[in-house]
């Protein structure tokens, strides 16, 4: 082997295999080649052909195989770009007789996966850019179509979360989310329900509709011991997905907290109604004085978050209305409660909301008394567990992120795929994309 066919082996880098020709050729398929030592045009591109040293494997089992059926047609397969030109694998491989599997498969090739015409490496490297480009910028760079490299990308993103460690389900976070004008109905839906992982955030499984047979589905396929370790599920109050759990078997250990966010949201609701009572509805003199601009942001600001010019607005809002200022103290004092230690301290707070909303006079506050009493058997298990509901929020701005992105998804399954991978973020750190793109070596 001579120098030039060595050096091209080693940067080939695949064991057992060596570079026995190069060549470059037009996109019309003829050969070029350069004319007195000068460099080759570009537009070309490199074909290495590749040739084993070794005894071929099965694509099945990985075994050694001895006899082989036939010697089949020449493949391509595309590889990572090098100086500019595209780069070519070519080899013709041979059908094997595998004596361990009893299969006839197609011989094993190291630098790709059974049925593919890109090497593992260049998926990896799509994979990669698509993590924080769109697809089709992706394709532009590398001169491939739209649907070759979202191909390519599921498979890296595959393989990827395929070497990983199954984690336990523990801690659930159930969810739906809204697909709105952008995604529009499937099968006559316009919603999807989210299930996901509250112990690493990343979601487990995505299906269509909102209602007590959609989560049924996921939890039917689960099996006993799944089931067992199971311990929370955490979801807001809507009634579909509570039911679907109590009706599950299986699930009869499992406690329900709802989450904060919706909690909190309830009190922001009721805050917000009794301002426009306040102001909007009671005449345009205290219309000027109460709902002009910013004040509705301003009330529903958190109080730690106020500086003192906020706070000194805040209280001459509540100097019109009392009921006002109680309403905002009772959203901070819910803030607290939600974040007590322990059962005891959470359940003396949310009494004490309780007696101070009891009053029927006022309509948003009568709500959330009525909401805040109906689930307080649901509320305080958040002190005993502690479960990391913020993560369900986290994963909404995840998917408005990658959606606006790529401008909508068609397939819920390839948005998922990605939501779980960029929700463990292995590529956050040098080390990490390396480890991610030595993924493409692996024979």
């Amino acid at each position: 082997m001579g120098q030039r066919r060595r050096i091209l082996t080693e940067i080939f880098g695949f064991d057992g295999w060596i570079v026995a020709d190069s060549y470059f050729e037009s996109e019309e398929g003829e050969r070029v080649r350069p004319v007195l030592g000068y460099a080759t045009i570009r537009g070309t591109r490199l074909v290495l052909v590749v040739r084993r040293r070794w005894l071929p494997r099965c694509s099945q089992c990985g075994a050694r195989c001895r006899k082989h059926h036939e010697l089949q047609p020449t493949r391509r397969w595309a590889d990572l770009s090098w100086a500019g030109h595209p780069v070519f694998v070519e080899y013709a491989p041979y059908r094997v007789k595998c004596r361990a599997c009893q299969a006839a498969p197609t011989e094993m090739v190291g630098w790709a996966d059974p049925y593919q015409r890109q090497s593992r490496r260049l998926q990896h490297h799509l994979a990669l850019q698509a993590l924080s480009m769109p697809v089709t910028h992706v394709a532009v760079v590398h001169g491939l179509s739209w649907s070759t490299v979202r191909r390519a990308e599921v498979d890296a993103l595959e393989r990827w979360d395929r070497t990983r460690e199954p984690v336990p389900l523990r801690h659930v976070g159930v969810d739906e989310k809204f697909l709105g004008r952008r995604g529009g109905p499937r099968d006559g839906h316009r919603f999807v329900t989210i299930v996901s992982n509250l112990d690493t955030g990343e979601p487990v499984w995505i299906g269509y509709g909102r209602r007590k047979h959609t989560l049924r589905r996921w939890l039917d396929a689960l099996s006993a011991d799944q089931k067992k370790a199971i311990v929370l599920f955490a979801m807001d109050m809507f009634d579909a997905y509570r039911f679907a759990v109590r009706e599950t078997p299986g699930l009869e250990h499992v406690v329900i907290a709802h989450d904060p966010f919706h909690l909190m949201k309830l009190a922001i609701t009721a805050l917000d109604e009794m301002r426009r009572e306040v102001f909007f509805r009671a005449g345009p003199e205290l219309r000027k004085l109460g709902g002009g601009h910013g004040r509705r942001w301003l009330l529903l600001l958190a109080w730690e978050r106020t500086n003192d010019d906020q706070r000194a607005e805040l209280r001459r809002l509540w100097s019109f209305n009392g009921a006002l200022a109680r309403a905002y103290q009772l959203k901070e004092q819910l803030r607290d409660v939600l974040r007590a230690p322990d059962r005891a301290t959470m359940a003396k707070g949310l009494d004490y909301i309780l007696r101070r909303t009891q009053s029927r006079r006022w309509r948003p506050l009568r709500h959330l008394h009525d909401m805040l009493r109906k689930h307080r058997s649901d509320i305080l298990p958040l002190a005993d567990h502690h479960p990391r509901t913020g993560r369900i929020e986290a994963l909404n701005n995840n998917w408005e992120a990658l959606v606006r992105r790529a401008r909508g998804y068609r397939d819920h399954q390839y948005l998922l795929l990605k939501l779980k991978f960029i929700t463990a973020n292995p590529v956050h750190t040098e080390e990490g994309a390396q480890r991610f793109l030595a993924l493409g070596l692996a024979a």
